[in-house]
């Protein structure tokens, strides 16, 4: 079972760096290459505690859909994210933040297990598991570049 993991240091405010990890509209920027789109469940403004988004994106090639829900949450120190229906076998991703003076460290824990058994495992090792990675890492880059400057505001803005 692969698990992933990734740190990254943001200058901004914890709670704003929180919620931008949460936004579903930072997601669908974040994601533009995989023409991510939220298609039911929540679509759009932040996700709370046990509710849940469906997205439709092209991964590898193949268009995918996957029904994630946030099962766990701490503002602004911690949540989790479970797919409920997907292509994995099973994930969870855990996102923590601490604040280190005027800094926050954001720690990403993506567990997953690959479907189809041997075969997954082998997908993991040839290329899954760094696919995965790196959408993570440029996921965190967007947070990143929103949160240090004035675009969070745009994103945010839309908070219910």
């Amino acid at each position: 079972m692969p698990r992933i993991k990734l740190k990254t240091i943001i200058y901004a405010e914890i709670q704003v760096v929180f919620d931008l990890s949460r936004s579903i509209d930072l997601h669908k920027i974040s994601t533009a290459q995989t023409q991510e789109e939220a298609i039911a469940g929540k679509t759009s403004g932040l996700l709370e505690l046990n509710e849940s988004v469906t997205w439709r994106a092209k991964h590898l090639g193949i268009t995918q859909t996957l029904t994630s829900k946030l099962t766990e949450f701490n503002s602004p120190g911690y949540f989790a994210d479970e797919m409920v229906d997907g292509a994995f076998k099973r994930f969870k991703h855990e996102h923590y933040f601490s604040k280190l003076g005027e800094k926050v460290e954001m720690t990403d824990i993506f567990d997953y297990i690959s479907p189809f058994g041997i075969l997954g495992k082998i997908a993991d090792f040839l290329f899954l598991e760094k696919y995965m990675e790196n959408l993570l890492i440029k996921r965190n880059q967007v947070i990143k570049d929103f949160a240090e400057t004035e675009k969070w505001k745009m994103v945010l803005a839309q908070k219910p």
